[in-house]
């Protein structure tokens, strides 16, 4: 894998971690449903983002 492609998937780990940890800190803060919901679909978007940037990554050979 490249070095651009390694950088890019280290980028979009570091987002959805982010998206985690505030996700948590929502739960334990008893915020409203409306900001959970927005933080799984942060972290599963992140989820997404990283299998398809690294199948991508293997289909062109970078």
């Amino acid at each position: 894998m490249s070095q651009s492609a390694r950088s890019t998937v280290l980028l979009i780990i570091i987002g959805t971690i982010l998206w985690v940890a505030t996700g948590i800190v929502a739960l334990a803060a008893n915020a409203e449903a409306k900001i959970i919901w927005t933080c799984l679909a942060g972290a599963v978007l992140g989820l997404v983002g990283i299998r398809y940037t690294l199948r991508r990554a293997r289909r062109l050979g970078l």
